[in-house]
């Protein structure tokens, strides 16, 4: 009996032990505060995970069937200069396997021969409408005029943009996109990803598309939708009407996406679709310089978000950053290494698991694997860009 008392109290110490080396006695002590900051760093990466890319990690999406409906649709493209695209990707696109739509061609001012072969593919493929805007030095740059006069010239109530240079995955990218309208279903949010070529520049600008991905999709499952892609987005005439087209921010020439959606996408009147055969691919900046220029011209929108989807998506690469920065000083209080390592090893495989799935539904799975390291170089490098950048407006196409 006594050796049972001894052996039972010896296992209570080890026990006690133990618990002392992971839970370390909290006092009021810099090691202490680090420790609650960090805490509540990584309370905010794992609820922001758990809240909005949870959304898209776990969505089912839902295929095509006997009784789905296809509404008659307008595909939307303006294109200024784009000759050698429109040769290239436009016949891809008049031959989508849908029963009845036609295609829209602004030809935005353009000079070189882009008239003369839209007008030999109209002879070719009786569902494309060119519309002519001459050249005028007193239009304003960008696609809100040219996808207005679309808009206004398309026959029906359905449309679906894209881009010159963009071409769809499948002959079913425009069923799977306008599979998705219905009554209540007035905008539908794609995805479109940039080629893959080689070099470091061409990842960066493909994780950063993907990632920019991740966020507007999950977001717009978490009812918080705050932009799509120009380059694969579809709405309806009704929707555009009800806020005026673009009317809100026309003197800037981005935002025919973004804030667009953010005054149209309302309760439940849009949805998102992420099939790869629904995918629009286009050509990755080729320089750096180049991607640096498209990402000002991006920025030059950010200005017009309301505070709360600022905050919203400014909180995420802060506390990551953070989250970071307030770990390592805890490696050097030894009470602290081992808690702040397990809580630190633990947000790390979740954020690692739920954000790889996201990543695996947008069929990016070589970012998923490598989140961490990308997730970390991003934060830094976005804010990086976006204050070297000179955020001034841009007056190019």
């Amino acid at each position: 009996m006594a050796k049972i008392r001894l052996f039972n109290f010896a296992n209570q110490l080890c026990i006690e032990e133990a618990m002392i080396i992971w839970i370390p006695e909290f006092k009021y002590n810099a090691a202490t505060v680090v420790f609650i900051v960090f805490a509540s760093f990584v309370f905010l990466q794992f609820l922001y995970v758990l809240l909005i890319h949870q959304k898209l990690a776990f969505y089912k999406e839902q295929a095509i069937t006997s009784e789905t409906k296809f509404p008659p649709v307008s595909v939307i493209i303006a294109a200024r200069n784009e000759e050698d695209n429109l040769y290239e990707n436009l016949p891809s696109i008049l031959s989508q396997d849908y029963p009845e739509f036609e295609v829209i061609v602004v030809n935005n001012q353009s000079i070189d021969d882009s008239g003369w072969l839209l007008n030999a593919y109209s002879r070719q493929f009786p569902n494309l409408r060119v519309v002519e805007l001459g050249k005028n030095r007193h239009l304003r740059p960008g696609k809100k005029l040219p996808i207005t006069l679309a808009i206004k010239a398309a026959k029906y109530e359905h449309f679906v943009l894209t881009d010159a240079d963009c071409k769809p995955t499948s002959m079913n990218w425009l069923k799977l996109m306008a599979s998705k309208f219905n009554d209540q279903k007035q905008i539908v949010i794609g995805y479109g990803p940039f080629t893959k070529t080689k070099g470091f520049v061409n990842r960066i600008i493909r994780f950063d598309t993907a990632w920019i991905g991740v966020n507007y999709l999950s977001m717009a499952l978490a009812k918080v939708p705050y932009m799509g892609v120009g380059r694969n987005i579809a709405y309806t005439k009704s929707v555009f009407n009800s806020v005026n087209g673009f009317k809100s921010h026309y003197s800037i020439s981005s935002g025919d996406d973004d804030l667009f959606i953010q005054e149209a996408a309302k309760k439940k009147n849009y949805t998102i679709q992420v099939d790869p055969d629904s995918y629009c691919y286009s050509p990755a900046a080729p320089n750096w310089t180049r991607w640096v220029y498209q990402k000002t011209r991006h920025y030059s929108t950010s200005g017009r978000y309301k505070k709360f989807k600022k905050y919203l998506l400014g909180i995420y690469p802060l506390t990551l950053v953070a989250m970071y920065g307030t770990f390592i000083p805890l490696l050097f209080f030894k009470e602290m290494i081992i808690l702040s390592s397990v809580i630190f090893l633990f947000i790390l495989l979740f954020k690692w698991w739920i954000q790889g799935r996201c990543f695996r539904q947008i069929k990016e799975k070589s970012f998923g694997n490598y989140f961490l390291f990308w997730d970390l170089f991003y934060a830094f490098l976005i804010p990086f860009l976006y204050y070297i950048s000179e955020r001034k407006k841009i007056y190019r196409w």
